[in-house]
């Protein structure tokens, strides 16, 4: 009788990886703007279903089952099977019921902060980078790889190596967010001040819990991503320790 895959080997050699470069899907941006609950939420329903048209296929040739995730914006605090959580935090995936919840406070709130155009282009880039991240953690989830990282946390023999592996599975939604955006870059579209306001947010986040990779990480795995469009290059799980800090 064959074994199963190990844990290790689900998130290290998962079939994602060789499902191939990611083809655009002439995503375009949401006319509506994120100065309203109701603006930032018609942005989320259009990329989410963006999203799904790009990923469906490739979870697919993985050996996973497509589902379009759930989507909740929220503000204040919401319940989820996660846990409760606040719009002083970021927005978040709950793997137990496929939904992504959207910190509408956060996203309406940067878009309104500053009057400077370049500063709302910036508040729409950090809402596609963020949702898109948030969909890289489902389609961890579709694949296999979200439960397996689950298991490796649990197992770790440290703290150090827990948020290492914490570390390693977010380091890989960004990756994959930006396959995505690298992928529909000409149709979005990311170009001019859209462009360089994506350059600086991909370098510049911040890790104040050191379980999301520190910032010239961040920018390494999110340009691998961008620059091949590729599930390949996202594989944070047999990079090096120095990669992943």
């Amino acid at each position: 009788m064959k074994r199963g895959p190990t844990d290790y080997e689900v998130v290290s050699r998962n079939k994602l990886y060789s499902s191939g470069a990611m083809a655009s899907v002439g995503c375009k941006e949401s006319r509506a703007r994120q100065s309203t609950a109701a603006g930032a939420t018609a942005n989320y329903v259009q990329l989410r279903a963006c999203l799904s048209r790009a990923w469906a296929p490739y979870v697919e040739r993985a050996g996973g089952t497509f589902r379009v995730p759930n989507l909740q914006p929220f503000s204040g605090t919401v319940q989820s099977p996660c846990g409760s959580m606040s719009d002083t935090g970021p927005p978040f995936y709950c793997g137990d019921n496929d939904t992504i919840y959207m910190n509408l406070s956060q996203d309406v709130g940067y878009y309104n902060k500053f009057p400077e155009s370049y500063n709302k282009v910036w508040a729409r880039m950090w809402m596609l980078h963020q949702f898109a991240h948030e969909f890289g953690h489902h389609v961890q989830n579709l694949t296999g790889i979200l439960k397996a990282n689950h298991d490796m946390r649990y197992d770790a023999p440290s703290r150090a190596a827990e948020l290492e592996m914490t570390r390693r599975l977010e380091l890989q939604a960004s990756c994959f967010s930006d396959v995505f955006i690298g992928a529909n870059r000409r149709t979005y579209p990311i170009t001019g001040q859209s462009y360089t306001q994506w350059a600086f947010l991909i370098g510049n986040t911040t890790d104040y819990g050191d379980d999301h990779g520190d910032a010239g990480n961040h920018k390494y795995w999110a340009l691998r991503g961008y620059q091949t469009r590729n599930p390949a290059a996202c594989n944070t799980f047999t990079a090096t320790s120095g990669k992943v800090k």
